[in-house]
């Protein structure tokens, strides 16, 4: 048997990166956030547990730039420890500040806590010239009164 003993090499770990500082780089929409939970938990580094919306529904996250920008990296985090529901999520990016938009990708992941309480996502993209980027949630397809929650979402 032919035997070779390779090195493990490590996944990228979102504190190893060269993520993008979105305090300095752009501005946050929100449709709504719970005071003790807002968007900026989840989208600074060291900021606290991530955002919550205020209230049930479809929820809104869009980073508006202040200079078009390149994205390869997407990390997002998502974890529910309560009930069991089915989220769908959609990314979409624009090159004209929003009059237009291209969606990146739509995706439904399903929480049955206690096992399954954490959904994390990493994309490799190539995206030239964005200069709004917009995370869509329902935190629940089924029409639950569910809230939205993201624990962290980073670019590089």
């Amino acid at each position: 048997m032919r035997k070779t003993i390779t090195a493990y090499v490590a996944q990228d770990n979102p504190s190893d990166r060269d993520w993008l500082e979105l305090e300095r780089l752009a501005r946050v929409e929100v449709s709504s956030e719970e005071e003790a939970l807002p968007v900026e938990a989840a989208l600074l580094p060291r900021r606290g547990s991530g955002w919550r919306a205020a209230k049930a529904g479809a929820q809104t996250i869009r980073l508006v730039f202040d200079a078009p920008q390149r994205l390869r990296q997407i990390w997002l985090v998502f974890s529910e420890a309560e009930k069991e529901r089915t989220q769908e999520f959609v990314l979409r990016w624009s090159p004209d500040g929003g009059a237009s938009f291209q969606e990146i990708l739509r995706q439904q992941w399903t929480f049955s806590p206690p096992e399954t309480t954490r959904e994390i996502e990493d994309y490799r993209v190539d995206l030239a010239g964005v200069t709004v980027l917009e995370l869509s949630i329902v935190p629940d397809i089924s029409g639950g009164e569910a809230r939205a929650s993201l624990e962290q979402l980073r670019l590089a």
